[in-house]
């Protein structure tokens, strides 16, 4: 083995950038955040998933599925964003409570009207957390993170979006 070798076995954890020491932490840390949030609403999303009940079980189910698809599609995606930086990201569901924003519900029972206006509200704040995060990296001209919580941004507004119509009244 090469010294170079030794050398970058033993090196603490880095990926090199051209972004900068702040901008690695400053970014990683909004990015980290996000990513506590979307494990936090895809958990919340699944939990009223698999505990719906009503008239209306089969279309809220199916909604509540492809949403939760879709918030879990962005983790790996926001996780090797931080780590392509030079930062780190979560480690375990310990490091995801400390960092959430997004409240947990371990209700025994809520109503199927109660869950989704719930997730509409967090998929809202889920998006000016999004948008917080986009004016760090903004700030630091990574246009990579941008341009990936931009499209982030357009599906947490179509699911409040969704959710909001379903639980509006006909009259």
């Amino acid at each position: 083995m090469t010294d170079t070798a030794k050398t970058r076995q033993m090196a603490p954890l880095r990926t090199p950038t051209d972004l900068g020491a702040d901008a690695t932490r400053d970014i990683a840390a909004a990015l980290t955040g996000v990513l506590a949030d979307m494990f936090a609403l895809y958990l919340k999303t699944k939990n009223f998933h698999w505990h719906l009940s009503g008239p209306h079980f089969r279309d809220y189910h199916l909604m509540l599925d492809e949403q939760g698809d879709q918030i879990f599609a962005t983790t790996d995606a926001l996780a090797e964003r931080a780590r392509k930086v030079g930062g780190t990201t979560l480690r375990s569901i310990g490091h995801i409570s400390r960092l959430q924003r997004l409240s947990d519900n371990d209700a025994d029972y809520v109503t199927a009207p109660d869950m989704l206006a719930e997730l509409a509200e967090d998929n809202r704040r889920l998006t000016g957390f999004l948008r917080a995060a986009h004016a760090v990296c903004e700030e630091y001209n990574d246009v990579a993170s941008t341009s990936l919580i931009e499209v982030w941004i357009d599906e947490a507004e179509r699911r409040s979006w969704f959710l909001y119509e379903t639980t509006r009244s006909n009259h």
